[in-house]
């Protein structure tokens, strides 16, 4: 990301390579450890800490993401008109749904009949980024977008009190845009949607990240920055626990005292990604900001890493799904699994060469991440270089 005087902002892309770099190791979760498919790491009656943390650290991934993509296109905004910023953003959007339901689709399944129409966080993301460019299109002043984040984070929450009436009976405008975690629709033969990601709160994420971009005017200086960043980070997790312990509003399930401290601690933290409840979003954001302070002046060869993998974020993110999925294909084979086999693992499980509680401890799932880690650096390396030595190419700009 770059400042209006061209000088690229490293903390955010380092930050952006921190968490796809975190992501992986859930998705590399979701494909080896024994229980990926058969258990919830989230379990607080029969909790293992080791696994809960490997889960809920990767809470931190998406709503950073999606913020820092809102911040991404403010500062696009000062190389360009709001008009062309809005047309460009907008068919970026459209282009990520495309991708989520074709490339990114057969990545999760490697179903090539495509029986699985994936609604997660790239079509979250792309569909966000339509409204985006939409707004900016029709020259929609920047208090108003703060508004309107502000009202759609804090606010959308109040819809689950609808959800808890007796009679409340979901439809699909409902669940794309607040509900429906892994909730099917039928399209054709054999053929289904499933909503996983609600836009809503996600597009309210983004359109503050995009107000959070002023913070990155040549007329703010880094130490006023630093200064914001960490108070307005502390501010969001003394939300968080306040709002959390009254049990009031802000996530759908409430935390609870169990036997040990160890226990309750983890249901007072455990909150709702399906959609991002506000207490999610307020625990993971914050720490974002607070770690994006800390990043401002911070050099040295793990960030120089992480930076590469920031600059490379979509490339990366299609990129170690195909990886994940061909490791889950050799594991698969070299359990002692057949080709005809793979058709009859499960009613409408979509993840093809995965077998439901077969799979390994979390060590060996570290393991794997590590070296997909490894194997993909050198891969964005070269595509980071090529991306910067090639700027006249305007497809480059939509990977």
């Amino acid at each position: 990301m770059q400042t209006p005087t061209g000088k690229r902002i490293e903390s955010i892309d380092i930050l952006r390579g921190i968490v796809m770099v975190i992501m992986a190791l859930d998705h590399v979760r979701d494909f080896f450890h024994i229980s990926a498919q058969t258990g919830d790491p989230l379990d607080i009656e029969h909790y293992n800490v080791p696994l809960y943390f490997t889960r809920w650290v990767t809470h931190f991934c998406a709503p950073i993401f999606v913020f820092l993509s809102g911040t991404s296109i403010y500062l696009q905004s000062f190389r360009k008109t709001k008009k062309e910023l809005g047309i460009f953003v907008i068919k970026r959007g459209l282009w990520l749904i495309l991708a989520e339901w074709t490339l990114i689709a057969f990545a999760w399944t490697f179903n090539p009949y495509f029986e699985t129409l994936p609604f997660q966080v790239i079509w979250a993301i792309g569909l966000s980024m339509v409204i985006t460019g939409l707004l900016l299109i029709l020259n929609t002043p920047y208090k108003l977008i703060l508004a309107l984040g502000i009202l759609i984070v804090l606010g959308h929450n109040a819809l689950d009190f609808i959800e808890d009436d007796p009679g409340f009976k979901a439809g699909l405008l409902w669940n794309l845009v607040h509900s429906g975690f892994f909730k099917p629709y039928p399209i054709w033969d054999n053929h289904y949607a499933i909503i996983i990601y609600p836009f809503l709160p996600w597009t309210g994420l983004m359109f503050l990240g995009y107000c959070f971009g002023k913070l990155y005017m040549p007329t703010n200086s880094s130490e006023f920055r630093i200064k914001w960043l960490r108070v307005s980070g502390l501010a969001l997790l003394i939300f968080f626990v306040v709002v959390r312990f009254t049990n009031l509003y802000g996530d759908p399930f409430d935390w609870t005292s169990f036997p040990t401290f160890t226990q309750t601690f983890l249901s007072f933290i455990k909150v709702h990604k399906y959609p991002p409840s506000l207490l999610y979003l307020c625990v993971t954001i914050g720490i974002g900001l607070i770690a994006l302070s800390f990043l401002e002046h911070t050099k040295n060869k793990f960030t120089a890493i992480m930076k590469t993998f920031g600059r490379t974020a979509f490339f990366y993110y299609i990129l170690h799904l195909y990886f994940i999925h061909i490791f889950a294909v050799i594991y698969y084979f070299a359990t002692g699994h057949c080709l005809k086999d793979v058709w009859k693992i499960g009613d409408n499980f979509p993840f093809l060469f995965v077998v439901p509680g077969q799979g390994e401890n979390l060590a060996i799932v570290y393991l794997i991440w590590i070296g997909l880690i490894i194997c993909l650096f050198p891969i964005c390396k070269w595509y980071d270089r090529y991306k910067t030595e090639h700027k006249e190419k305007w497809w480059l700009g939509y990977i």
